[in-house]
């Protein structure tokens, strides 16, 4: 998917996606392996919802719930948020979300102004 700018905050559009996978790891072993990834593409936090090369988030892990300072999960702004509900209702549709609503009910809207848009590979 590929977003436009936010009118809020002063940065371009951005693509996003969402991947499902099976891990034995904890998520805060996750987490330390998804901040490790976005380290060595070259990422470097500097400040909260800034520029960034790369963002890669854990939106959901089963059915856990954690509430840790730097580790929330669900994540706390998933089903706010068209950018990440779209793809992920596109992978999973029957997933319940935390609200209790399906993730491709939820990938309906509204979500006040949110323009989510398909990527369409270039061609050569």
């Amino acid at each position: 998917m590929k977003l436009p700018r936010w009118a809020k905050r002063n940065r371009g559009g951005f693509f996003n996606g969402v991947v499902q996978i099976k891990t034995t790891l904890s998520p805060r072993a996750l987490l330390d392996v998804v901040l490790g990834i976005e380290e060595r593409i070259g990422r470097v936090r500097r400040e909260r919802w800034g520029p960034r090369n790369i963002d890669i988030d854990i939106l959901i892990y089963d059915s856990l719930i954690v509430d840790e300072p730097d580790l929330k999960i669900p994540h706390p702004r998933l089903i706010e948020r068209a950018f990440t509900l779209i793809p992920l209702a596109e992978i999973a549709p029957e997933l319940v979300l935390p609200n209790g609503r399906r993730a491709a009910e939820a990938a309906r809207g509204p979500f006040d102004g949110q323009v989510v848009l398909p990527y369409r590979e270039a061609r050569c």
